[in-house]
């Protein structure tokens, strides 16, 4: 398995904004199709958005129209605006989906930080 690397939470107010990355130095990430989750504290992780490796994107109810997916080589970009205290939680990018064996592509990384303060 390869590794990714997730970069760019921080703490914002609420109504703010964030652009995360996650990078990967093998290039099969780049034909792989891939998302973004995050997990609050207490609960499961979720997903929040996918791209495709054609560029295509699918977004979680919770956060259409506020957030965006995109790609650019071997990186995968999220976009975060009007960011909502229930936005906060530890994001994390992998495939979309695990494969037929049930394990994820990607190491799952210790992804990064988003705190939302109201």
């Amino acid at each position: 398995q390869a590794q990714v690397v997730e970069s760019g939470g921080g703490l914002v107010q609420a109504g703010g904004s964030l652009r995360l990355s996650c990078a990967a130095s093998t290039i099969i990430f780049s034909m792989c199709d891939i998302a973004w989750y995050r997990q609050a504290l207490g609960k499961q992780r979720e997903l929040v958005a996918t791209i495709t490796a054609g560029g295509s994107t699918v977004y979680a109810d919770s956060v259409k129209g506020r957030f965006s997916i995109s790609r650019e080589k071997n990186t995968v970009y999220l976009q975060m605006n009007h960011l909502k205290p229930e936005d906060a939680g530890v994001y994390q990018c992998n495939e979309n989906r695990p494969g037929a064996s049930g394990r994820y592509r990607f190491v799952w990384g210790q992804g990064t930080q988003v705190t939302v303060s109201s």
